[in-house]
């Protein structure tokens, strides 16, 4: 499993982010957030399987891939946590441009 950062690694988030928020729309932050939540964790099972050879494989490594996306995704939750944290304001009550 890679920590690289490629080129368009923001921007694939970005999207995600983006369709994140046209559902928020329709159905609330939490709702969406548990969904958002569910389809990573759906989709590093299948990057975790993709990798391996059998279901006695996977379930081996099990503990290992848990232990490494949960500290990714703690240290990416930091991250923006910290950089709402210095930004707060800006983010969350941008000025208005008719003002």
């Amino acid at each position: 499993m890679t920590t690289e950062i490629d080129d368009r690694f923001y921007e694939r988030a970005d999207a995600h982010i983006h369709l994140a928020n046209e559902h928020v729309e329709d159905i609330g932050r939490g709702k969406v957030s548990a969904s958002f939540m569910y389809a990573v964790a759906r989709f590093n099972a299948w990057v975790t399987a993709c990798g391996l050879n059998s279901a006695d494989e996977l379930r081996a490594a099990q503990d290992e891939t848990v232990e490494y996306f949960v500290a990714q995704y703690r240290a990416m939750l930091i991250e923006n946590l910290n950089d709402y944290s210095a930004n707060f304001d800006k983010y969350m009550r941008p000025a208005r441009s008719d003002a």
